[in-house]
């Protein structure tokens, strides 16, 4: 997650920062800067606008009162893709011991 950050412009790093901190200190923050994914119980993602009109997820979950963040990446598509959403999963379930739902 920190190396995916890291190779962000310095733009782009202050805008997902901010909306992490916007979830993370105002927590529930729903739409359009959060929202659970449907598909994946218990992982929600944080929506950033960065610049040249690209869009970033980063994909967390709430462990003991606190956000953990999983994964980060550039959406291409629509869709999130699967081995993107594994991944946060293969974290989630990391994170919290093995109890994390399929």
């Amino acid at each position: 997650m920190r190396k995916w950050l890291k190779a962000l412009s310095r733009d782009d790093q202050r805008i997902v920062g901010t909306d992490i901190a916007t979830v993370e200190f105002g927590w529930p923050v729903g739409m359009p800067t959060c929202r659970p994914l449907a598909s994946r119980r218990g992982l929600l993602e944080v929506r950033s606008s960065l610049t040249q009109n690209r869009i970033a997820r980063v994909l967390f979950c709430i462990n003991q009162g606190q956000m953990v963040l999983l994964h980060g990446f550039i959406k291409k598509t629509q869709q999130a893709p699967e081995n993107d959403l594994d991944l946060a999963v293969k974290r989630q379930k990391e994170v919290e011991g093995g109890k994390a739902a399929k």
